[in-house]
């Protein structure tokens, strides 16, 4: 049985196991030194293999939606992981984004899920778009429709997103993503369909002028002639609209999993997370078999990882057959 779940998760978990030793580390440094393969230590000192938070969030959305759609359950998760170390690949945190732990936080001190995420300019890091990818999975298997053609699908997206971050920049980017990914699951030619998921995304967002102002910052991404901006430009930093424009120029301007991969991670800064969002989307597209195997075998926990993709693509799997 095809397993389109851990196509995408571990796509993403191993790039961000290939960036968490270089984080923060500058562009020149390593055009000096590039990375080439898993490493020790650096960042956090942690053994080669080792995933972040991006992962271990990843993670924790992929078991709650094996067992349904509960924001709830979702945040509680969450929680098992920032305070206990659950769904971490060590059993302690050693990674957690400002908006992401305020978020939490308000959780803790009573808070409703969807009134926990941060609404203001500042609160628009890459912390929920770095996890969003199961919620496809999710939508494939309960709606029939495609997603950016449902509004119910598009809010559930965006109410995933919003149990740690609400703004609306936030929401664009994980509507945008889950679209292109959606898009990617199929055997349309790459450039193709990363331009119709990008486009069904923005059209669905054209309709409301809610969101109107916002889209502008996503007008770059949405150009026909994106794969072609220089490096140069293309910033890495945790800033959610660099991510997402840096994932999607990496899966453009690469023909397979390992070169994306290596490529989001040598951009420099925020590498663990702009590897993991092009890696989910290079692994859904190439496949779990495209994964280099040298890499695979130093992922920590690996087969705690592969048993959470499996219970999820087990119920997706079980309800695409009774469509």
């Amino acid at each position: 049985m095809s397993n389109i779940v851990l196509d995408g998760i571990m796509g993403l978990c191993v790039a961000d196991a290939l960036g968490v030793p270089v984080e923060f580390t500058g562009r020149e440094v390593l055009r000096k030194s590039p990375v080439t393969g898993m490493r020790s230590f650096g960042t956090y000192n942690q053994p080669a293999g080792t995933w972040s938070d991006d992962t271990s969030m990843t993670l924790c959305l992929t078991d709650s939606l094996s067992k349904g759609l509960d924001y709830n359950d979702i945040m509680k998760r969450f929680i098992m992981w920032f305070k206990e170390g659950k769904y971490t690949p060590h059993g302690e945190v050693f990674d957690v984004g400002n908006a992401t732990r305020k978020a939490l936080k308000r959780f803790l001190s009573g808070s409703t899920p969807l009134e926990c995420g941060g609404l203001s300019d500042h609160d628009n890091g890459n912390g929920s778009l770095m996890r969003i990818l199961p919620t496809v999975y999710y939508l494939r298997a309960n709606y029939d429709t495609e997603i950016t053609e449902n509004e119910e699908a598009m809010e559930i997206i965006h109410n995933v997103s919003a149990l740690t971050h609400a703004h609306k920049r936030s929401l664009i980017a994980c509507g945008i993503y889950c679209s292109v990914a959606a898009t990617l699951i199929g055997s349309m030619e790459l450039s193709t369909a990363v331009s119709l998921g990008i486009n069904k995304a923005v059209e669905f967002y054209r309709k409301y002028e809610e969101y109107s102002d916002e889209l502008s910052h996503y007008k770059r991404l949405n150009n026909e002639s994106f794969a072609s901006v220089p490096v140069e430009e293309i910033k890495s930093s945790g800033y959610v609209v660099d991510t997402l424009e840096a994932a999607v120029w990496c899966l453009l301007n690469s023909n397979n999993y390992k070169e994306c991969v290596l490529m989001a991670v040598n951009l420099g800064e925020d590498t663990d997370t702009v590897a993991a969002v092009a890696g989910g989307l290079a692994g859904l597209y190439y496949g779990y078999d495209s994964i280099p195997q040298e890499w695979l075998s130093v992922i920590v926990r690996r087969d705690f990882v592969e048993g959470i993709c499996s219970k999820l693509n087990e119920v997706v799997s079980l309800k695409e057959e009774t469509k």
